[in-house]
């Protein structure tokens, strides 16, 4: 059977094997924290941060905690489009 072209391999080559991990990409606070040069222990002291927080609150994450301390209401229902 000679000019043949050999059998193709079928299936997912991949198959069983364990999917590798990706790093977490860090969020929109935990970047204007880092911007701003703040470690978690100042973060309730920043009015930067609160401004940020206040102006952001129902469009990026906020850590819970956060808002509870300052007093800031957060829709849980906002959705943009």
């Amino acid at each position: 059977m000679e000019g043949m072209a050999p059998a193709s391999k079928r299936g997912n080559p991949n198959w069983g094997k364990s999917i590798p991990l990706c790093e977490a990409s860090p969020t929109a606070f935990e970047k204007e924290g880092r911007r701003l040069r703040l470690t978690r222990h100042m973060y309730v002291h920043s009015a930067t941060l609160r401004r940020w927080c206040e102006q952001y609150r129902n469009r990026f994450y906020i850590p819970e905690w956060l808002p509870e301390v300052w007093g800031i209401t957060v829709d849980t229902t906002y959705y943009v489009a």
